[in-house]
């Protein structure tokens, strides 16, 4: 199987690992050498609940008995789609009350783009240096890291970038500005924060020209921060709210939420502002509504702060220059690019899955499911500091 994948499917690098996968259950993947590895990763934070979570896969099941695609999404009243909107709408904030059900996160971007663009009449966009909002042509756009983009170009026109936590440059933000679009947590840079009110100061500026505050929370969202959006921590609520990833479970999703009033504007003047075949597949709706209801009521973030407490603890070590992040979304500063991918490989080897940071290699990344348990942490964390300790 290795030699067909390497053969036949495109590969992101030239250096894929290639590991080979018999079964994934609960923290662990199981390989075809026979061995388990426990999963600090989650599918890069996409596996909230695990992998093969008992009530996805019966919630996967009872819907595909049912019927799978029906119909371009937005035209036919599907029972799961509308579920998964309505539990949506009855747990977010106002005025974020309808949503649009894509396949990605970077579909859910570029809808968001559009929105904003759409609603205010304005063309100028606002995002932050260092950001990741995916690899569509739009999402690229407005992505702040050019060695990822410069090979692609031309891109998006009218895009600016201003620094995540910078006060003096929000004046940048104008009448001019059709929407701002900013990581909760900047992701690929590291899992950076934002500090002292800057949202709010952010939230703010957009209100006082105009301008929408699109927040991408495709990576923190769905309980990974203790909260089910890590916006909920700062007091703030955006304009528009992109979603992905963790939000199904383990199945292609996302998704992007406004109010009725900002939303409406896609639906007319042009018509099928924005359309998409799959978009609100059940299949993939009636995943989402399982994986949303079971973190509300599991308790899973009210065991985040714990979990969070537990790791740093553990990990203690001169190598470890650093951790950045909130709750099960950590990145650990190993000091430099070749040692953490080092570290990452000698992990592996032991049975432990972790990863590096997409722009910020010296950072490994840990974004473990909400469902590890607090024996499963030390496991982990003593792999990591046996393999620290072996230099």
């Amino acid at each position: 199987m290795q030699t067909d994948f390497f053969k036949y499917q495109a590969q992101t690098t030239q250096f894929a690992a290639g590991f080979e996968v018999e079964k994934a259950e609960g923290s662990y993947i199981y390989g075809k050498d026979g061995r388990r590895y426990l999963d600090f990763v989650a599918g890069v934070s996409a596996n909230t609940l695990g992998h093969s979570h008992p009530k996805i896969v019966e919630a996967i099941k009872t819907q595909a008995e049912k019927y799978l695609h029906v119909m371009v999404y937005g035209e036919y009243a599907q029972e799961m789609p509308v579920a998964i909107c309505k539990l949506l709408a009855e747990t977010t904030p106002e005025p974020l009350e309808v949503t649009y059900l894509v396949n990605s996160g970077a579909e859910a971007i570029d809808g968001s783009l559009k929105l904003a663009k759409r609603y205010t009449g304005r063309e100028e966009i606002i995002s932050f240096k260092n950001s990741y909002h995916g690899n569509t042509h739009g999402a690229l756009s407005v992505s702040g890291n050019e060695y990822h983009k410069r090979e692609f170009r031309p891109l998006l026109p009218m895009v600016s970038f201003i620094e995540f936590n910078n006060e003096k440059d929000l004046d940048k933000i104008t009448e001019k500005t059709a929407g701002v679009i900013l990581e909760t947590i900047q992701g690929a840079a590291g899992f950076l924060l934002p500090e002292k009110d800057y949202l709010k100061k952010l939230k703010a500026r957009c209100e006082e020209v105009g301008a929408l505050l699109i927040l991408d929370e495709i990576q923190p969202g769905f309980g990974r921060t203790g909260k089910l959006f890590a916006f909920e921590h700062y007091g703030i609520v955006p304009d528009i709210l992109a979603i992905g990833k963790g939000m199904g479970g383990g199945v292609p999703v996302g998704a992007f939420m406004s109010s009725r009033k900002i939303m409406e504007s896609l639906s007319h003047s042009p018509k099928l502002g924005h359309i998409t075949t799959f978009g609100g597949n059940p299949l993939i709706a009636a995943a989402s509504f399982a994986t949303l209801k079971e973190v509300l009521e599991s308790g899973l973030m009210n065991e985040v702060d714990e979990k969070e407490k537990l790791f740093r603890e553990l990990l203690v070590h001169p190598k470890i220059v650093n951790i950045n992040g909130r709750g099960l979304m950590l990145a650990v500063n190993l000091g430099s690019p070749e040692y953490t991918l080092q570290v990452a490989k000698r992990c592996m080897e032991k049975g432990l899955v972790v990863f590096w940071q997409l722009y910020r290699n010296e950072y490994l990344r840990i974004s473990p499911p909400l469902t590890i348990s607090l024996e499963e942490i030390r496991e982990g964390c003593n792999i990591i500091l046996d393999v620290l300790k072996e230099d």
